[in-house]
């Protein structure tokens, strides 16, 4: 099982602070990779690293992105990103089997939801996943697929209202389940990576069975 132990920012004090909290991801020594190939028959693997951090409150990250297909077409919360180039966090709070989804495209468009599998997943609420805060530096609007050598990073804070199905409280000194992906349905190169493996016979994120730990500091 994967581990990560995740620094606390204790200068930042608001989550909005993005510029300061992507300067703050760069800093950091460990970048961590998501470049597992679970499944032969996807065997595009981009380059793909994300640093973690929290304040208390939130939990920071931010991807590292080179990959040779981008696109970014969806714009509403809770549309399908998983279709675009897609990163994406999946965490469980407590042991009681719940656990959230934050996936995002490489524009910020975001979906979120929470189940204990595939089968009973729901989106939450827009207004409530609207209040996760995103930095793209690839573009602000939607594009078509792109080819070439693309290099792109995401910066996202979580505030821990997301855990609405938990009290969650001060991060500080607890540990989460959690995964990391990367993948794109629709590209020309369709992918599926992971941070920690997972032992499917097919592609499937929604897998809490298969998740490292992230332990706050």
């Amino acid at each position: 099982m994967n581990i990560i132990r995740v620094v606390r920012f204790r200068f930042i004090k608001d989550y909005q602070s993005l510029a300061a909290i992507s300067a703050g991801l760069d800093d950091l020594d460990s970048r961590h990779r998501i470049d597992i190939l679970n499944w032969k028959q996807y065997n595009y693997r981009p380059d793909v690293k994300f640093s973690i951090a929290h304040n208390g409150s939130a939990i920071f990250i931010k991807y590292y992105v080179r990959e040779n297909y981008v696109k970014a077409e969806k714009t509403r919360t809770n549309d399908s990103v998983s279709k675009d180039s897609c990163v994406e966090f999946f965490v469980a709070p407590a042991n009681d089997g719940i656990y959230y989804n934050f996936e995002f495209n490489s524009i910020g468009t975001c979906l979120a939801g929470s189940g204990t599998g595939r089968h009973d997943s729901k989106t939450i609420d827009p207004a409530l996943a609207d209040k996760i805060a995103r930095l793209p530096d690839i573009s602000t609007g939607p594009f078509a697929e792109k080819k070439g050598d693309i290099e792109w990073t995401l910066t996202v804070a979580i505030p821990v209202e997301l855990f609405s199905r938990h009290e969650t409280g001060d991060l500080g000194g607890q540990s989460f389940r959690a995964n990391f992906y990367k993948c794109g349905d629709e590209l020309s190169r369709p992918h599926y990576l992971t941070w920690n493996p997972v032992d499917w016979e097919k592609p499937d994120f929604h897998r809490p069975e298969s998740f490292g730990l992230i332990n706050f500091e």
